[in-house]
């Protein structure tokens, strides 16, 4: 029996092209959440895709046939998971699609504000070079420690390159072993607020939850080194980032990279957006060419995946 999809929100070609080539799939793709016509087509499709848009329960629900939400992406906190687990709907993650292209964006992100790459570059193209003696010095990370929190695909994908770049790794996971931390070249750590007070650098890679909601805050901040450059390319909410702009302008750390945000699009309000000391980008992290086609070819393969009974168990989030 034909099976019919749902794209909310388009993917890549390389994605759609596996469904219309096989011949038990038709999709059609919807790019707006709020446009009326999702509530009409979700009705009789048997699954979804889904980006970064919030699907709702009230959405959900009238998906009669709906078994299975497959997400572009590895996050799922813009889904109502309580309505699909009353509703025995799997969720899907790409699991395996954006590890590289995110752990290169923490590099980016460290490797700018290290070397105060915006300060530096403006020195230049605004006819001060002969002000460099005066700018504030940058810092290494050759040597450097670095403390990351989450050791998923992205994390051991990070530690990689850090590893490359001579730096120290140490690992925050309590849902991994020391024996696979250390083979991968980290140490891992027992206390998370005990440690972050000896990093240099500190990426985020866990989920948000009740436990990890603003587990980077003014009393956290305050225990850090000055030197610090902490990274989030996970989810918004992790870092309180009123206590982040207040830690920054009293130079109680060195910097702060964010791919993520409480609210997305920020708020105009958000002091962040107006402080020198932090590199944003606009939740970007994987939108390298590759790994969009990547994500859109895992994300309709776990679909027929989950269709032909032989999804791969660790891309299903357990409910």
């Amino acid at each position: 029996m034909m099976k019919k999809i749902l794209i909310i929100q388009d993917i890549d070609n390389k994605g759609k092209e596996l469904l219309s080539n096989h011949p038990d799939y038709e999709f059609e793709v919807i790019n707006d959440v709020n446009d009326p016509e999702l509530k009409k087509k979700i009705v009789d499709c048997d699954g979804a895709s889904l980006r970064t848009s919030k699907l709702p329960g009230e959405i959900i629900n009238l998906g009669k046939k709906l078994k299975i939400i497959s997400r572009h992406g590895v996050g799922y906190d813009n889904i109502d998971l309580e309505t699909c687990k009353k509703k025995d709907i799997t969720i899907a993650i790409t699991a395996t699609a954006n590890a590289v292209a995110v752990a290169e964006h923490v590099m980016f992100m460290l490797l700018n504000i290290s070397k105060r790459k915006n300060m530096y570059d403006d020195c230049v193209k605004n006819g001060n070079f002969n002000d460099r003696n005066k700018l504030p010095k940058t810092q290494e990370i050759w040597g450097k420690n670095i403390l990351i929190a989450g050791f998923g695909r992205i994390g051991q994908s990070l530690i990689k390159r850090c590893l490359g770049f001579e730096m120290n790794v140490f690992v925050f996971d309590p849902f991994v072993s020391s024996e696979k931390i250390e083979s991968l070249g980290g140490k891992k750590i027992e206390n998370f607020k005990d440690a972050v007070s000896s990093m240099d650098a500190l990426s985020l890679h866990v989920p948000l939850n009740n436990e990890t909601k603003n587990m980077i805050n003014l009393d956290l901040l305050k225990t850090m080194k000055k030197n610090c450059i902490i990274i989030n390319a996970a989810r918004g909410g992790i870092i309180n980032e009123y206590d982040l702009d207040k830690a920054l302008n009293d130079n109680l750390i060195f910097g702060a990279g964010l791919d993520v945000f409480e609210a997305e699009p920020p708020n105009n309000d958000n002091p962040l957006l107006k402080n020198d000391k932090v590199f944003l980008s606009p939740h970007t992290a994987a939108f390298t060419e590759e790994c969009m086609i990547r994500m859109a070819k895992e994300t309709t393969q776990n679909i027929v995946d989950f269709f032909d009974n032989k999804l791969d168990k660790s891309k299903i989030v357990k409910l």
